[in-house]
């Protein structure tokens, strides 16, 4: 009993570790996260293509849709993370061309891009997940299938083709009709527009399809309330999205997303959330689709056919072209497919696509054969042209070269990125003649004489005219006033008191102005008295007449007069062109003198030099013109003589565009010494440099300008007596005013002539 009881005992306790064992693998198996892999793929008969996904444990089951425009299936596996080394895999095998994992999340998404939309089936198998395209048998083990109509390719412009879907959940009819939770718009850290539709089941049918531009959602059974029925205006936020609008269609509802030309989008769904993810094609993207882009322009017809032999129909398209056409043994299996009012050429491009074919054509002769058959056909012919040049004998050539230089064509031609000789040939020029001698195989020898016919050209000219323009405008003004008086104020005893001017100045402008005393009041007994020298020495009491004409005779103190007046204020136009004298007085009383002066000067001129020069393309051109000045310069205390240029230069490199405009690059220097401002110390005029330096396309003959520098300058100037000068309208007896403006334009006009046969050697001295 003891011994039984003690079995018992061990057995439990041993159980117990085993099912401790048993839940802390579970507790780990549920904390690891499934990876995926790797990926494995193989083509099979009948166009049909094995994509096998190996996890690192059995994958949960997969939630997967497809789409025909463009043809995708996507494939969402719910805790699985992506080790893959790379998130897109290349296949190229049958209708599946490239494999991409994207991690949303803890959510792994495979998306398979197809060539054209295909039937596929998922069938789960351990820690693998097989994805069948074009089954040819039903499988025997549980599957989860997916079919997809073929899809015909027409032309867009005779028969519009019928709305593209995508479905998603269950039959419509499946589904208790409720109500849609929310519609809402993000943007994603990349610049992508995201539209959330927050379904009232997970299971809710929705279809995706592309009608004209716009991509419109389709949710089938569902209400939308009153506050979704709404248009999101979604521009502001740079996304390839600009509208999303949403409305009831019957039992259904309607959602349009507009959105922009260049964009590509995906769409998924995690549980209840449906995503459409919108972003703009980078610039390569849009360059590749371009190329991709492929223009029929066979005649059209119309197939119909189910399960034909692909041979078969290659038969029919080779009778319907009157091409003659060669097929490949390995060249079998059926197709089912329907083509209404197609060129020929894409029929017959859709139907090698999708049996993994190519073809080449000769002439009027079309040969048929896998891709991978036909690209080792063409690498064998390119392996045994390498063994061919590689035992061919070597010849010599004389190449005479007219135009170009010999020794640039050598480099070009034994260039290390890419030499146009082979590994045995060999370049060897002389100069004295312009001459190559080049050693290759015969092949080689014809390449190089095309190269040289098409490099050894006459380089076109052109002619180049420009026109540099300086224009100024000047004006000046200059007002002034000089008045004097003399009179009598009295007398004491014998001698009578006289007041006058006491700055003396020429009223005739003979002589240069001296500025004297203010005012002088002298007794005519005193006439060494500093005073003007109007007091005729004949008549000393009667001094009036004298402020009148003085000439040559002798004032008071014996001096000999020199014509000045007595002036009270002389304050004349500097350079003046004309004045207006009065004189106002009684003889025996007072005399009053008055003169006003002023001076306007306006002057226009223009100063054109019209540079003219021809070179060739993308060769550089000069020409100066001007002269050199002498400096003097202190250098370890000996003075020498230095130049510098005061020139007008011109600088220009065109480049002929294919279509016959030119691109110059232009530099015009234009320096003139200005003699007006001489150094004082050392007699060195400064120069004045006005230049301009760009890059412009020009039509051949048109005319541009290239730039204008204008400079403007205003001076204003007023002497006066200080106080009186400042007095309303009498102010003007007792100031000068001068104004002036100075207006200096330069414009620089460009006119490139493309110069076309024997025009250069008429020029001579033409402008």
């Amino acid at each position: 009993m003891n011994t039984s009881t003690l079995i018992t005992t061990r057995f439990s306790n041993r159980s117990l570790v085993l099912l401790l064992v048993a839940l802390l693998a579970i507790v780990n198996n549920s904390e690891a996260k499934t990876i995926l892999k790797d990926v494995q793929f193989s083509a099979l008969s009948g166009n049909a293509v094995t994509i096998d996904l190996l996890f690192s444990a059995p994958p949960p089951r997969p939630n997967d849709f497809s789409t025909d425009n463009p043809a995708r299936i996507a494939i969402d596996l719910p805790g699985v993370e992506s080790g893959l080394a790379s998130k897109e895999v290349p296949i190229s095998l049958g209708a599946a061309q490239s494999l991409l994992a994207i991690q949303v999340g803890d959510i792994t998404r495979i998306i398979i891009n197809l060539s054209n939309a295909v039937p596929y089936q998922l069938t789960p198998d351990g820690s693998r997940l097989t994805i069948a395209l074009n089954p040819t048998k039903t499988p025997v083990e549980p599957a989860i299938v997916k079919e997809s109509p073929p899809v015909a390719a027409i032309d867009n412009d005779v028969l519009p083709s019928p709305p593209k879907t995508t479905r998603f959940g269950m039959p419509a009819h499946a589904m208790p009709r409720a109500a849609l939770k929310d519609i809402d718009f993000r943007r994603s850290n990349d610049g992508a527009g995201r539209v959330l539709i927050t379904l009232p089941h997970p299971k809710t049918p929705i279809n995706v399809r592309e009608e004209g531009g716009k991509i419109v959602v389709d949710i089938a059974n569902t209400q939308l309330p009153q506050r979704l029925f709404r248009r999101l205006d979604v521009v502001d936020f740079a996304t390839p999205v600009l509208m999303v609008e949403s409305r009831p269609v019957g039992s259904n509802i309607e959602i349009s997303i507009e959105t922009k030309p260049d964009r590509d989008y995906i769409a998924y769904q995690s549980d209840n959330l449906f995503t459409l993810e919108f972003r703009t094609l980078t610039s390569a993207e849009k360059e590749q689709l371009e190329r991709e882009k492929v223009v029929y322009k066979g005649d059209r017809l119309s197939l119909n056919f189910q399960n034909i032999e692909v041979r078969a129909v290659l038969q029919l398209l080779a009778d319907f072209t009157g091409l003659n056409l060669v097929a490949s043994d390995t060249v079998n299996g059926n197709i089912t497919l329907r083509l209404e009012n197609v060129p020929w050429d894409q029929a017959l491009d859709i139907v090698l696509k999708t049996k993994g074919l190519s073809m080449r054509q000769t002439g009027n002769v079309i040969m048929v054969a896998p891709t991978q058959e036909i690209a080792g056909q063409e690498k064998l012919e390119l392996e045994s042209k390498q063994q061919i040049e590689e035992l061919a004998p070597l010849r010599s050539e004389f190449i005479q070269i007219n135009y170009a230089k010999a020794a640039e064509l050598a480099g070009l031609m034994k260039s290390k990125d890419n030499s146009l000789l082979s590994e045995r040939g060999h370049v060897t020029v002389d100069t004295r003649t312009n001459t190559l001698l080049v050693q290759d195989t015969s092949i080689k020898l014809e390449e190089i004489r095309r190269l040289i016919l098409r490099l050894d050209v006459p380089v076109r000219q052109v002619m180049i005219e420009s026109r540099v323009v300086i224009a100024d405008d000047n004006f000046a003004r200059d007002l002034g006033v000089r008045f004097g008086m003399t009179g009598s104020v009295g007398k004491t005893g014998d001698n009578e008191l006289l007041i006058g001017g006491g700055r003396p100045g020429y009223l005739d402008n003979t002589t240069t102005i001296d500025k004297g005393p203010f005012m002088g009041v002298y007794d005519t007994s005193f006439y060494q008295q500093p005073g003007g020298n109007g007091i005729n020495a004949q008549n000393p009491l009667s001094p009036y007449n004298s402020s009148i004409e003085i000439t040559n005779e002798t004032n008071a103190v014996g001096q000999e007069g020199d014509g000045q007046e007595a002036l009270l204020v002389n304050l004349p136009a500097l350079t003046p062109s004309g004045a207006v004298n009065f004189l106002l007085g009684k003889v025996g009383s007072h005399l009053l003198q008055l003169e006003l002066s002023a001076m306007q000067k306006e002057g226009r001129g223009e100063v054109v030099s019209a540079p003219r020069v021809v070179t060739s393309d993308q060769q550089q051109a000069s020409i100066k013109l001007g002269q050199e000045i002498p400096y003097q310069v202190v250098k370890d205390g000996a003075t020498h003589t230095e130049f510098k240029e005061a020139m007008l230069e011109l600088n220009v490199t065109p480049h002929i565009t294919p279509d016959d405009r030119v691109i110059l690059e232009i530099q015009v220097n234009k320096d003139q010494a200005d003699w007006s401002k001489v150094n004082v110390n050392d007699q060195n005029p400064p120069i004045n440099r006005r230049s301009v330096e760009t890059s412009v396309l020009i039509d051949n003959g048109e005319t541009i300008v290239l730039g204008g520098i204008y400079e403007g300058e205003k001076s204003s100037s007023k002497e006066q007596v200080p106080w009186l000068g400042d007095l309303p309208f009498f102010g003007n007896l007792f100031k000068t005013t001068a104004r002036k403006e100075t207006n200096t334009e330069l414009l620089i006009f460009v006119t490139p002539k493309i110069l076309k046969g024997d025009l250069a050697k008429s020029l001579g001295g033409d402008r």
